[in-house]
């Protein structure tokens, strides 16, 4: 580990694509002394990470890409190696490789108020300091598998789809996929047809809708890569998708109408068995859950190699040789495949913080995640939260959201070095204000009342992964920096809690 510490302005944790638009539009604005810090081996975030079979996008293609990176995809639903292909091609047009640190793997935040600064700490790559930090680690960056009695006793490998273990035989293997969400609905239809068993353990079904895909011809690539073409694309499927909040947050007659619908004659045209149909056939109202978008899921349950376990068949305990379900059978496997999920609400930062006056951020959470807009926390000056809490989105590209949080955190970097002070906070009135008034729009949304229990919530309910809203209002909300609500600090000034800076230095 090297002794020395290296500095930069700011400081990017994360190489995805909230920190490649981060380090893009630092470079736009003249601003090129930076850093990127990464965890693994390779650049590239989710894309690059997640190689699992079937991995693709669930959102049109035209959309899910920056705005000032076109690129001219090959299909409506890109699969994983084309956008790992978008993300390399990124990298080396904004230069980013070259402000990359690999391996560094950040184990702590300190805020150094005397020097104006955040102490970050890594596990092998030494210390950095950086007046500005960008945490772009993402929501979906830290696996869960649950600690089912005798786990650790499987002799046969197991592994999360987060970290795909390409050296696993699948040809007339038995395979175990614990998880039936978006990753799951992926895999399982990949491998069904290669393996010669299959079990899928679902705690609780999906509603799964069809996939609008298609494979773009040579010409119309070119003719959708065309500029103006291009934006008129992107501005319809964006208006079309924007709709959708309607339905989630104002119109459960909408959704039942229009999605609910769709989704059960999907049922009934893919799923002749009665018993399987009852299993895939969630009692809770669409859109409570994240909907999956498949033409292959149902098909490949109902094949004969497939056993669908639902919760009065599920895990119990594992052996070493395979799975003793609740019922008493034992399901003998050649590899348990965990298709598990994310701490995406309360594990969102999986490193401690530490602001003013030694205020770590876990506690300022103990109750429930929260920031205004979702990217900064009262007693954290500086510090900036790609994807926090409450900027998930269930119906459009969570691109746009990164976009639009791009246009806050640039515009308070920007005030800092304008004013020529150390550091920019928001106030704690403020983000309470703007907490209260999500989470009072969340209470209209069918992600609170719709009945189901997922991973948008944190621990005590409180639903803080997605966004209540149209994410437009979001992007208006976050074009405009409100000096009111924020507080300037300068360098020897007070530095122990918001409230005590003086007057004539706060930002109005």
């Amino acid at each position: 580990m090297s002794e020395q510490i290296r500095q930069a302005a700011v400081v990017i944790i994360g190489t995805g694509f909230g920190a490649m638009a981060a380090a893009a539009n630092l470079r736009r604005r003249g601003i090129d002394d930076f850093l990127l810090l990464e965890r693994r081996s390779f650049m590239g975030g989710t894309w690059q990470q997640n190689s699992y079979p079937g991995a693709a996008v669930d959102v049109q293609s035209p959309l899910y890409s920056l705005s000032f990176e076109p690129y001219p995809w090959s299909r409506m639903f890109a699969g994983q190696p084309e956008l790992a292909g978008y993300t390399e091609r990124v990298i080396a047009r904004h230069g980013l490789a070259e402000r990359t640190v690999l391996g560094a793997e950040v184990t702590g935040l300190e805020w150094d108020g005397p020097a104006g600064e955040w102490l970050i700490k890594t596990r092998q790559s030494g210390e950095f300091r950086g007046q500005f930090v960008i945490n772009a680690t993402g929501p979906l960056s830290t696996p869960v598998v649950p600690d089912f009695p005798g786990k650790d006793s499987f002799a046969g490998p197991a592994f999360h789809t987060n970290d795909w273990d390409h050296s696993v035989p699948l040809a007339g293997a038995r395979i175990a996929v614990v998880g039936s969400g978006a990753s799951a609905a992926q895999v399982i239809p990949a491998i069904q047809p290669e393996v010669a068993e299959l079990h899928v353990f679902q705690r609780s079904p999906h509603w799964v809708m069809p996939r609008p895909d298609r494979e773009f011809s040579p010409f119309q690539r070119r003719l959708v890569n065309a500029p103006v073409l291009r934006r008129v694309v992107r501005a319809a499927i964006y208006a079309g998708l924007e709709t959708r909040i309607i339905g989630f947050k104002y119109s459960e007659r909408m959704l039942n109408l229009v999605a609910r619908r769709r989704a059960l004659k999907l049922i009934s045209s893919q799923v002749a068995d009665p018993e399987l149909r009852r299993k895939v056939t969630p009692g809770y109202t669409i859109g409570c859950k994240r909907i999956i978008l498949s033409n292959a899921y149902y098909p490949a349950l109902a094949a004969g190699n497939t056993t669908l376990h639902d919760a009065a068949d599920g895990i119990d305990r594992i052996d070493r040789e395979g799975i003793w379900t609740v019922s008493g059978r034992h399901i003998p496997v050649d590899a348990i495949v965990w298709s598990t999920g994310y701490d995406a609400t309360d594990g969102l930062i999986p490193y401690p913080v530490t602001g003013r006056a030694g205020c770590g951020l876990a506690a300022f959470w103990a109750d429930f995640p929260r920031a205004y807009l979702g990217t900064t926390v009262p007693g954290f000056p500086n510090l900036f939260l790609v994807t926090g809490p409450n900027t998930g989105i269930g119906h459009t590209s969570a691109i746009f959201v990164i976009e639009a949080q791009m246009e806050y955190i640039m515009r308070c970097i920007g005030e800092v070095r304008a004013r020529g002070a150390t550091a920019i906070e928001v106030s704690e009135a403020a983000e309470a204000k703007y907490t209260r008034r999500i989470h009072a729009e969340m209470e209209q949304t069918v992600w609170k009342r719709g009945g189901c229990n997922s991973w948008y919530q944190s621990r005590d309910g409180h639903v803080t992964a997605m966004f209540p809203g149209f994410t437009f209002t979001y992007r208006r909300w976050a074009k405009r920096l409100q000096r009111s609500d924020h507080l300037l600090t300068w360098r020897g000034g007070s530095d122990q809690a918001p409230g005590a800076v003086p007057e004539a230095e706060v930002a109005a």
